[in-house]
């Protein structure tokens, strides 16, 4: 099992590196936004196997902020994709 989860664990660590170069020769900025998602979520993926071998549950702390945080920031992206702005300000004139 040990070698199973090491082996996974090379192979989202291949996985992110190959994401990270996808994010500097994306061709759009909404191809660069779900390359950072990806690598969100791999990253996810390799600390709680890290968890796994380790037999500690200390990571799932971080687990959560990193997924919360993905998932923030994903959010904000699409929007500006989508209207130019994050937070929009209403103005009363």
């Amino acid at each position: 099992m040990e070698i199973i989860l090491t082996i996974a664990l090379i192979l989202f660590g291949i996985s992110i590196v190959i994401t990270f170069i996808r994010i500097l020769l994306g061709p759009t900025f909404p191809d660069r936004v779900i390359a950072m998602d990806v690598i969100g979520v791999n990253l996810i993926s390799a600390i709680a196997i890290v968890s796994i071998l380790f037999s500690t549950r200390t990571f799932y702390d971080v687990i959560l902020v990193l997924g919360t945080l993905a998932f923030i920031s994903t959010v904000a992206f699409s929007k500006f994709v989508e209207r130019g702005v994050i937070i929009e300000h209403k103005r009363d004139l």
